[in-house]
């Protein structure tokens, strides 16, 4: 086995929002590089269970709807149960809805509170969970799954969705900048177009073309490139990353 097959030995990694496409990759990648994953899954169970499997047994199956207030700290509570130790948490889960800014103002608050709920406020629950237990353990890693969106703005009917991913990113600042110290470290991934279901439902209502406009190299990341990034950024060596928000957008965002 090389040393990178070798480089997550030993470490328990929760993964949210792990059934959809890019989870999926994350966990393939964490467990070939020698790690357990607490596979989150929101309804699908039987997705996580294919996953468990397809993984080798490799770790655990947790639901929870993180739409709930409640629900991001029972699922870190049922994550440290299962696995003892935990040394990274992904908070990887996300939602992206859309409405009119001239939608009426219980609908406008309502999506806009879900998808607060389920991409920031889940994650920042979770994040208080995991830093007292990093805390107690001597270290641990935060990965945020942000987006290009909220770095550059996104469009009118999805402007929660790309203020969201900005507060996440953030929230990952802070964390770095208030922990580092106790070597809990954190960082974000910012994510272009990425070819999972939500962009195969774009691309079916408005043509790949409207997909890949601006970006330079003409396509959209993979799902595994995402997996391979998080699997490198969980690795102990990589302390130094603390704090960084790395971008994976084929250069359609450059800062």
């Amino acid at each position: 086995m090389t040393l990178a097959g070798q480089s997550l030995a030993g470490r328990n990694v929760l993964v949210t929002g792990a059934t959809g496409a890019i989870g999926q990759a994350i966990c393939a990648a964490l467990v070939a590089e020698g790690a357990r994953v607490v596979i989150h899954y929101g309804r699908n169970h039987a997705a996580a269970k294919a996953l468990l499997a397809q993984i080798g047994g490799a770790g655990w199956c947790v639901g929870a709807d993180l739409a709930e207030p409640e629900a991001a700290t029972a699922l870190w509570d049922q994550a440290q149960a299962l696995a003892g130790r935990l040394h990274g948490l992904v908070n990887n889960a996300g939602i992206r809805s859309e409405v009119a800014v001239d939608a009426p103002l219980d609908h406008w608050q309502a999506v806009w509170e879900r998808e607060f709920r389920v991409n920031f406020f889940a994650a920042v629950d979770l994040t208080k969970a995991a830093i007292p237990h990093f805390r107690a353990q001597g270290s641990g890693r935060i990965v945020n799954m942000a987006s290009r969106a909220g770095q550059r703005g996104y469009a009118a009917n999805a402007m929660a969705y790309g203020a969201s991913k900005a507060a996440l990113i953030n929230l990952t600042k802070s964390v770095a900048q208030s922990y580092g110290a106790e070597a809990i470290t954190a960082v974000a991934i910012a994510p272009g177009w990425v070819r999972t279901d939500m962009a195969e439902a774009f691309i079916a209502q408005h043509g790949e073309a409207a997909a890949l406009s601006g970006i330079p190299i003409g396509a959209m990341a993979e799902a595994a490139e995402i997996g391979a990034l998080v699997a490198f950024v969980l690795r102990p060596s990589q302390a130094s990353l603390n704090g960084a928000v790395l971008d994976v957008n084929g250069g359609s965002y450059l800062r």
